[in-house]
Formats: structure tokens, C-alpha cells, sequence
């Protein structure tokens, strides 16, 4: 997904985005044990996908306590 998706979900949608990312990557990384993983670059996409969605998870939450 891209930056601009996230920026416009709630903090709800953040956490249940977060929760289907985190999913699909114990399936991918079960699939790259058992050789079955038919797109390896879909590892690093969500990966870096977790990343976007914590990172402004922690921006949200350090711009709520400056106010």
C-alpha cells in the first residue's frame, strides 16, 4: 500500500491493517519454510508495510501527548 492510504485510515483501521499485515507475514514466512512462496518480493512489501503503519502509529501518539 501506499503512504497516502495509510495517512487517511482511522487509528482502528491502522490497528486492524496492522493485524492483517502481521498475518500475512507469519503465512508468507510458513510458505518460505516449506519452499512453497510463489512471490519472495511480497515479503519485503509487507515488511516495510508494518514499518509505515508503527511508525505513524508512533507519530500519531507523540502529536496527541504534545498537545
Amino acid at each position: 500500500m501506499a503512504k497516502s492510504d495509510f495517512l487517511s485510515q482511522s487509528d482502528d483501521q491502522l490497528s486492524e491493517s496492522l493485524g492483517q499485515l502481521k498475518r500475512e507475514q507469519f503465512n508468507l514466512r510458513f510458505q518460505a519454510a516449506t519452499n512453497q512462496l510463489e512471490k519472495p518480493s511480497r515479503v519485503k512489501e509487507v515488511r516495510r508495510d508494518i514499518a509505515r503503519i508503527k511508525t505513524l502509529q508512533a507519530q500519531r501518539t507523540s502529536a496527541a501527548a504534545a498537545k
